[in-house]
């Protein structure tokens, strides 16, 4: 794939912001603060057009059919593990989430899963990472990755499947044809496809990876739970790309970010999994949600961005299922938001020339994580 000089001309202009409002380095509060209220303003505008379909017959059917897929995706992951019935943890639906930062946030709970457990009390809300404000993606996005829905390679963690389901706003319907790209750090705090000290380097791949979204405008991915690194919660990077298109080489070209996020997980789960091999071997300190800024500003009274999640067995390395539903509006462009640090083209992957000089000319050091 040849890396689009389109994306590098916005850079120049625009790093700047990016870099200083990155957690981890110096970075100027008071503009994260205005950017947050910019995106909470368009995010108002997004809740506001989607509510007023809400109650529609065709919403009601795509919502009763996301309940009936989640349960049919439990049992096929549970019988592929070989589990047995047991008890499972849930993070319950809270008609009202109840402020980000309190210590009381957990809302999971064991319960025991049967024929008839009622499938609406589990798998029918849609209440988490809706209409979640886009977040900054960190400096190591990486353009161009390979289409694949399991991301895991050969790496050692909490299991994790992942269902995302997109809505567009304009429209009230699923959000076909996306491109949605993940990525995030490994169970001690590395992530691949950059060249940055500490990081997996450009050849590695781990824990990235495209998928398109289908005629319900749902994707899944295979990987781990992330682990976590020096001032930052445990998070999720995805974006979501509009207009692309699939290449002979299984990697995607054109189009626009429409979205990104950065999704983040109850901190009893957080605290459950940094417990069990090889999280625990990771000795650098962790953050918690309530002192991670991008927490703050992604998380309000209306806007939830954790997923919802379920256990498949009894123990927590018998992985997780979690799901999330988000919305947004696919004609936004916020290329400029996006700047990758590598890209992959038919001879590999490359360091992005104009990112690191830009980040040099602002006079922040190289960041040791996104």
């Amino acid at each position: 794939m040849i890396f689009k000089t389109a994306v590098l001309t916005g850079i120049a202009t625009t790093l700047l912001a990016v870099v200083s409002a990155h957690p981890g380095e110096r970075h100027d509060e008071h503009q994260l603060k205005r950017d947050a209220d910019l995106r909470h303003a368009i995010a108002d505008l997004h809740l506001s057009a989607v509510q007023k379909c809400s109650s529609s017959e065709d919403v009601q059917a795509r919502r009763q059919r996301a309940m009936e897929r989640r349960l049919e995706t439990f049992k096929r992951l549970r019988s592929e593990r070989s589990l047995t019935d047991g008890p499972y943890l849930h993070r319950r639906d809270t008609a009202a989430f109840t402020k980000w930062s309190q210590v009381s946030h957990d809302q999971t709970s064991k319960l025991k899963f049967s024929s008839g457990t009622p499938a609406a009390s589990v798998f029918g809300s849609n209440t988490t990472c809706v209409f979640t404000p886009d977040n900054a993606d960190g400096p190591y996005f990486v353009q161009g990755e390979q289409i694949r829905s399991n991301v895991t390679e050969n790496l050692v963690g909490v299991p994790i499947h992942m269902e995302m389901q997109f809505i567009d706003v304009n429209t009230c319907r699923p959000a076909e044809n996306l491109f949605i790209d993940i990525w995030s750090c490994n169970s001690t705090g590395a992530y691949s496809g950059v060249s940055a000290a500490g990081e997996g380097g450009l050849e590695s791949t781990y824990l990235r990876g495209v998928q398109v979204t289908n005629k319900e405008g749902v994707v899944n991915f295979d990987s781990i739970f992330p682990g976590h690194y020096q001032g930052r919660a445990t998070h999720q990077h995805i974006t979501a790309h509009a207009g692309a298109q699939v290449l002979p080489n299984g990697s995607y070209t054109g189009g626009h970010v429409a979205h990104l996020s950065q999704f983040f997980f109850d901190q009893a789960l957080v605290n459950l999994v940094e417990a069990t091999a090889p999280y625990k071997t990771n000795t650098i300190p962790k953050t918690p949600n309530a002192y991670d800024m991008f927490t703050g500003y992604s998380a309000t009274a209306a806007y939830d961005p954790f997923p919802d999640y379920i256990m498949l067995g009894g123990d927590i390395q018998h992985g997780l299922f979690m799901w999330m539903e988000v919305g947004l509006n696919t004609t936004y462009n916020l290329d400029y938001y996006a700047p990758p640090a590598s890209y992959v083209d038919e001879t590999g992957t490359h360091d992005n020339p104009l990112f690191a000089y830009y980040m040099i000319l602002t006079g922040f050091p190289p960041p040791t994580h996104g």
